[in-house]
């Protein structure tokens, strides 16, 4: 039985749940694109070659590159933040200050995990000004992923992280590569919307325009691009043009009520599928 392998951030929408499902629908190739990569889910649970790994938000790339490049040094400081003395709502607020005034990148990571898991429900949101404005999260004993940053540092020898535009890591495809897109998901409500965490908004237009992204890349190189998203009569209507769409029912894991956390809808569709891959 293959282990499956967490990310070390928590994170809102993440894909471990999904990972299985996932794997199962890409193609073969020797490197895998994510233009937006999150919490690494699907990374960490494939096995290409290489990897193009993407996110429009800086703190969380510059965190990768720090984990990847200097691993052991990063570990041990950070497990220095773990504890019952930085687990209080005073310490938290005055080290997210300090994370918001500070541009030292090393600094700058280790208080991004400690946010990340000791902040609210694993959110990632910057206010207009660019300010990282999660709440203290309350939580007993925050988890110290000590295992998943070591694995993640060693699996990462196969990756390069950048941080560009979705439009810039797509259209920079070759032949051979494949694509998985997981974007911010189109809010099924109008307060349901998690597209701020980078500091940069992904409305309706990014949404059609990833999806003609999708199109005109499979019709320049021999490329296949899987994108997820809610399963919306809008979304269904932006990828009319996907080889085949796959809904599968998830459960909602961002609730302030647990009990009251249903299953949703959500689509996966694939573009130039090889005939050696059915949905």
């Amino acid at each position: 039985m293959k282990i499956k392998h967490r990310a070390f951030l928590k994170w809102a929408g993440g894909k471990y749940t999904l990972s299985d499902t996932i794997n199962k629908l890409l193609p073969d190739g020797k490197r895998l694109i994510e233009p937006f990569i999150g919490a690494g889910s699907i990374f960490l649970n494939t096995d290409y070659d290489e990897y193009i790994l993407n996110d429009i938000n800086a703190d969380l790339i510059n965190l990768y590159k720090i984990v990847q490049q200097t691993p052991i040094k990063f570990i041990e400081d950070a497990a220095r933040l773990f504890n019952q003395q930085h687990n209080d709502p005073d310490v938290y607020y005055g080290l997210r200050k300090e994370f918001n005034e500070t541009t030292d990148k090393y600094y700058r990571s280790l208080l991004f995990l400690y946010m990340n898991r000791h902040g609210y429900n694993g959110l990632c949101r910057y206010n207009k000004s660019g300010g990282y404005n999660v709440p203290f999260g309350k939580y007993k004993k925050p988890y110290f992923p000590r295992e998943e940053l070591e694995y993640f540092s060693e699996k990462s020898e196969k990756a390069t992280f950048i941080c560009q535009g979705y439009r810039s890591v797509i259209d920079n495809a070759q032949d051979g590569d494949v694509i998985y897109c997981d974007p911010p998901y189109v809010p099924l409500s109008t307060t349901a919307s998690f597209t701020s965490y980078s500091g940069n908004g992904f409305g309706l237009d990014e949404q059609a325009d990833l999806a003609n992204a999708a199109e005109e890349i499979i019709n320049k190189v021999k490329t296949s691009v899987l994108i997820s998203n809610h399963d919306t009569i809008w979304t269904r209507k932006i990828y009319e043009h996907a080889h085949k769409i796959k809904s599968i029912q998830v459960a909602r894991t961002i609730s302030q009520k647990g009990g009251e956390r249903k299953k949703a809808a959500e689509l996966l569709a694939l573009y130039h599928l090889p005939k050696s891959k059915k949905l």
